[in-house]
Parts: structure tokens; C-alpha cells; sequence
């Protein structure tokens, strides 16, 4: 089993005003999506994913980590990042999720910006031109609301029913008027370490 790709998708959003104000810093959203075939497509129900799994999640995660690295001049200027997986009609959600949801895939990202938190995620399934959206958060520090971000894109003419889109997203920055508060500042008022 191979890596069928059919093509790559980059995005890049640049947020210079947000509210009527100017971003005192502009805040850079980036995300790298492959379109492949769907790895299990036409094959009806398969019950071992991993073979599958270990042929070409790495791959993906090579590649789209070594793009969006490019995209953003370096793993050290990303502070959030996410993932996604959108399958095709004829897919099921446990093969987008197959692909991602595996150390294999989400380590080449993690090592390649310093990474502590876990990376957000969605998997959905659809049609062409579905919404592909990547929740990020920062990538050390998981209750830092500032960088709680969303990308959202689409590919016009993927995932087709056989196809699966697999997506990583990074910030340079978070919201830029950030006013909402930290997690910690809520468990402080509540009285508690946990929540």
C-alpha cells in the first residue's frame, strides 16, 4: 500500500483588522491540506486499519509538516497548531481518523515546532468543496484562550467520495484584541486547580 496522491492545497489568511481595529500585530493563519485516495475505499468494512495506518500516515505527516514549516519560515514562529481529517461519501469517519489520531502522523508536527500540547483536531465526512475546518490551540500551553482559532477553507472539487483530505494548520500569533481571559484565571475564581 502506497500513498495515492492526487494533490496539495496551501492557505494563508493574514488578519490586519479585527473589530474595526487595527491588529497591533498581524495574525498569520496557515493550513496544508493533501487530497489522496481514501487508502480503504471499495473494499466494504475492514476490520484491521493498521496496515493501512502505517503505510501512509507518516508519509502525510512528512509531507504536510515539511510544507507548512516552509509556509511559516520555521517550526520555532508557530505558537498554535491543529489537524484535521475530511473523508468522502463513500468513506467512513474512523478512516479520517485513522489517519490522523496516530503518533505517526502528529509527531513529525509536534517535533518540528517544540510542541507540548496535544494537537486539536476535527473529523468529518463530506463532499467537495466541504468546509475543512482546523482548531488550533497553542502548542504549549492549552489554556491559553488567545490562541483557541479556527481555519477554515475549502477545496472545490475534493474530498471526492473516494478521496480523503488531511489538513494541518499553524498561527503565527493568536486573536489580536485577545480579552477573554486565560483558563486559569476561571479556575482561580472558582477556587479550584481542576476543571
Amino acid at each position: 500500500m502506497t500513498l495515492s496522491l492526487r494533490k496539495v492545497v496551501c492557505y494563508q489568511e493574514d488578519v490586519l483588522i479585527e473589530g474595526g481595529k487595527v491588529a497591533p500585530v498581524p495574525l498569520q493563519l496557515f493550513a496544508v491540506a493533501a487530497v489522496i485516495r481514501n487508502p480503504w475505499a471499495g473494499r466494504g468494512f475492514v476490520e484491521d486499519l493498521k496496515p493501512e495506518i502505517h503505510a501512509v500516515a507518516p508519509v502525510l505527516g512528512e509531507l504536510l509538516t515539511s510544507r507548512i514549516i516552509t509556509m511559516t519560515g520555521g517550526g520555532d514562529r508557530i505558537e498554535g497548531y491543529g489537524k484535521a481529517a475530511v473523508v468522502g461519501t463513500e468513506g467512513e469517519i474512523e478512516h479520517a481518523s485513522g489517519l490522523i489520531h496516530t503518533l505517526r502522523f502528529g509527531n513529525h508536527f509536534r517535533r518540528a515546532v517544540g510542541a507540548k500540547s496535544y494537537l486539536a483536531f476535527t473529523n468529518t465526512r463530506s463532499g467537495p468543496n466541504a468546509p475543512i475546518m482546523i482548531p488550533l490551540m497553542d502548542k504549549n500551553d492549552e489554556g491559553r484562550r488567545s490562541h483557541y482559532l479556527t481555519i477554515q477553507f475549502s477545496i472545490s472539487d475534493a474530498p471526492a467520495p473516494d478521496e480523503v483530505v488531511v489538513a494541518l494548520g499553524a498561527s503565527i500569533g493568536g486573536r489580536p484584541h485577545h480579552r477573554i481571559g486565560d483558563r486559569y484565571q476561571d479556575l482561580a475564581e472558582l477556587g479550584s486547580t481542576h476543571g
